[in-house]
């Protein structure tokens, strides 16, 4: 008899939080208290080789448990999978899930749902890395144009990027692409923090850490704004006189305003010089980005992580409406989704600088735009990968920052495990046990 297929086994989950709200981390205009939050996936397999598929989205806080009984609601669809096929071909169950049309009525492709979906999608391909042997950014690096091209959704894009088009960018990106993974290992990807920015904190905390992320080597910080303009006028001159004039100092709203208040909040802030605006107004408001940029600049106008599918991002590029497009690991529908939005910057020629502010996320995203520099865009120019620096001793395999910047990760997978004792000691007590097949 030939041997059993190994299969998915279960898809376990788990509700993690942490009490970031007690000293105001993650603070902002729009989020004055959070606690960063998990909803936390395992993929288990009978495969003999031991590896599990790890995801997550992220939260802040209450909602988490909603999140997780979506990731939940997904397990009759994972589990008994075959593991080589699904590993060989993540798409599949991208497709698979995206399309059902059960599940697509409740989106479609946005919120808790298609998040649930990336989640899910992105253990696979944290299970893909490990069973290959290499970390996430390095397999999509040595990956095929043809077969990376096999991993995309060209529904609702062919008027921007057509399969052919995205196939040429991959082929152009793969020239070069072996002196840029020794310029990657050598010397990381550059890194921007948004620690010092909170907006919870005090001026004497935001000069200190300010001045500590120059000391460290980070080129830009960025600085939370919006509630009150006289507040922001002061914590910008605190932050300039603190970095000097040749550190970047990018401001985020976090959706906070209204386009006229926008525009006219981002004026009364530019004596600065800020670098960007970054979530100046609602994220479904391509327009409203699009007459936001042309009255700022030259500050430029960056969102995206909140930005819920590739079809928004292609209408936010065709329209000019951003000069920065800033993707995140945990709300779209995973890799494959990223990947088609990582390819539409490009043919644009808008630089990504990814959103990685809540936990785990640097982890996560790290991956995506190391990619893009060796196999895609083939540049580090005016791009940069946020980082802020708590809760990543919870991942077994954490982010490491040299002289500001991401060093490349070895581990393989997707640095999205994390420790057994963290999900033990974290668990929200109102959620019950994790929950288990």
């Amino acid at each position: 008899m030939p041997p059993a297929l190994s299969r998915v086994t279960a898809l376990d989950t788990f509700d993690i939080r942490f009490p970031t709200s007690r000293y105001l981390d993650g603070s902002d205009a729009m989020n004055p208290d959070p606690d960063y939050s998990a909803a936390y996936l395992v993929l288990r397999t009978d495969a003999g080789d031991g590896a599990e598929g790890h995801g997550f989205v992220f939260t802040i806080g209450r909602g988490n448990d909603v999140q997780v009984a979506a990731i939940e609601a997904l397990r009759a669809h994972v589990v008994g999978l075959p593991v080589d096929a699904l590993c060989a071909d993540p798409a599949s169950l991208s497709r698979a899930l995206v399309g059902d049309s059960q599940l697509r009525w409740l989106g479609p492709e946005k919120g808790v749902m298609h998040m649930a979906i990336g989640a899910v999608v992105n253990a696979v391909w944290d299970l893909a890395a490990k069973r290959a042997g290499v970390p996430l950014w390095k397999l999509l690096a040595d990956a095929t144009p043809e077969w990376l091209v096999s991993q995309l959704d060209f529904r609702y894009l062919t008027d921007a990027l057509t399969p052919d088009e995205a196939l040429d960018l991959l082929r152009r990106g793969k020239k070069g692409a072996a002196e840029r993974e020794e310029q990657l290992r050598a010397q990381g990807y550059p890194a921007y923090t948004t620690s010092p920015g909170w907006l919870g904190y005090s001026d004497e905390k935001l000069t200190r850490l300010a001045r500590e992320a120059v000391a460290d080597g980070f080129a830009q910080i960025k600085l939370k704004v919006g509630a009150d303009l006289a507040d922001d006028i002061r914590r910008c001159r605190v932050a300039r006189e603190a970095v000097g004039p040749g550190v970047r100092i990018a401001i985020d709203a976090n959706q906070r305003w209204d386009v006229p208040e926008a525009v006219s909040w981002t004026r009364a802030l530019a004596e600065f010089d800020p670098y960007w605006i970054e979530e100046p107004t609602s994220p479904d408001d391509v327009l409203g980005h699009a007459a936001i940029r042309r009255e700022v600049a030259p500050v430029k106008v960056a969102t995206g992580e909140h930005v819920q599918n590739r079809v928004l991002f292609k209408q936010l590029l065709q329209a000019g409406a951003i000069d920065v497009a800033q993707i995140d690991a945990t709300r779209v529908g995973g890799v494959n989704e990223n990947l088609a939005i990582l390819l539409l910057a490009a043919k644009f020629g808008v630089p990504v600088c990814p959103h990685a502010g809540g936990v785990g996320l640097c982890e996560l995203v790290q991956h995506l735009a190391m990619f893009d520099f060796v196999a895609l865009s083939g540049s580090t120019d005016g791009r940069v990968i946020e980082y802020v620096d708590h809760l990543h001793e919870h991942f077994v395999d954490p982010v490491v920052i040299r002289d500001g910047h991401y060093a490349a990760p070895t581990a393989p997978g997707f640095s999205a495990t994390m420790h057994p004792g963290s999900l033990t000691d974290h668990v929200h007590p109102g959620s019950g046990a994790p929950q288990h097949d």
